[in-house]
């Protein structure tokens, strides 16, 4: 069984591309859910999405670095959604999925299983399920984690993030150099 060392070493190897990407830098500056930025909860849920695939055994079922390319991915939307902009995001939890993997497939190359895997995570809230295990184990890892995110005490200590609305324009400012 793997170490949460390991774990964390497999997510950079094969999402190393992703988390130093510039627009990850928006991900830094918006809250997901409770305290925790949408960063962060994506390399939650990449390592806890490789545990699961570790634990369950699923080493001859899953593609390492599509699954750990989905899950960084999955709420790649890059707007911070508690935001108010005139009920854009009231739909957030059905459309973000598709938002993200649209910003993904702008910045990166995806294959079947990362493509999939990041449009239908949000099932049962959308009508269609994930269609590879990868994307069941991403499905499984986000549940987990907003969960323990959002009911954790540690949300009532919310430290001010820089607003990212700023973040974003920094980095849209900086693509078109």
């Amino acid at each position: 069984m793997l170490t949460r060392n390991q774990i964390r070493a497999l997510v950079n190897e094969h999402g190393h591309d992703i988390i130093e990407h510039e627009h990850m830098h928006i991900e830094r500056g918006c809250y997901q859910h409770g305290c925790v930025t949408t960063f962060a909860h994506s390399l939650r849920v990449a390592c806890l999405a490789v545990w699961f695939a570790d634990r369950l055994r699923l080493w001859d079922r899953v593609d390492l670095r599509s699954l750990v390319r989905a899950a960084l991915l999955h709420d790649y939307f890059l707007y911070d959604w508690h935001e108010w902009d005139n009920g854009d995001h009231r739909m957030h939890g059905f459309t973000h999925g598709r938002t993200a993997l649209r910003n993904a497939l702008r910045d990166f190359e995806l294959n079947a299983i990362e493509r999939d895997s990041i449009a239908h995570h949000m099932f049962p809230l959308t009508p269609t399920p994930p269609g590879y295990v990868e994307g069941y184990l991403v499905t499984m890892a986000d549940k987990v984690s907003a969960t323990r995110e959002t009911f954790s005490l540690q949300r009532f200590n919310r430290p001010r993030l820089p607003h990212a609305g700023a973040v974003r324009r920094a980095a849209t400012t900086k693509d078109k150099d």
